[in-house]
């Protein structure tokens, strides 16, 4: 046990000095499966906000620093659609370019695959602006992106901006 802590330590230092490319170990938490997208996006990042996940972006102000860049560890947070209601997010495990990254999240297919947790899969901005607010998200079932893009918020960073926050 102090083994596995000790290396769970050292990952965590390591991750201090990491740079905008960096990845995030795709960790899965303890977490049974199905899951929806917010436990398992409370649990992976560690940013402690409740609501479902379209609410997340405004529970975060005041509360964690937010922004339309991603980072490693932030979460991205997909506006509700008329198909999906309760909205969705993501775990940033790896920025691969200003206009890529990869997530960790849960509950992103139908089907079988419903409630799973899926990690490393391609988020891509498609705004006119480049600025994450709208993005096509890797759809398992067809082994590509999906063709709908969704409304995205920006990314919440993971450390709270105040004590007890």
């Amino acid at each position: 046990m102090r083994a596995v802590l000790a290396l769970l330590l050292l990952i965590g230092l390591a991750a201090c000095g990491s740079s905008r490319t960096a990845s995030v170990a795709p960790l899965r938490p303890q977490l049974g499966e199905p899951i929806s997208c917010v436990p398992y996006a409370r649990a992976r990042s560690g940013v402690s906000l409740a609501g479902d996940a379209w609410q997340w972006w405004d529970a975060a102000a005041g509360r964690y620093d937010r922004g339309v860049a991603p980072r490693p560890g932030s979460v991205l947070v997909i506006g509700r659609t008329g198909r999906m209601r309760l909205g969705h997010v993501a775990v940033v495990s790896r920025v691969v370019g200003r206009r890529e990254v990869l997530v960790d999240h849960a509950n992103w297919a139908t089907g079988a695959a419903r409630g799973r947790i899926t990690t490393d899969q391609r988020v891509v901005d498609v705004s006119a602006g480049n600025d994450w607010s709208l993005v096509r998200v890797w759809y398992p079932p067809i082994n590509a992106l999906g063709n709908t893009a969704y409304p995205a918020r920006g990314f919440i960073h993971p450390q709270a901006r105040y004590a007890g926050g």
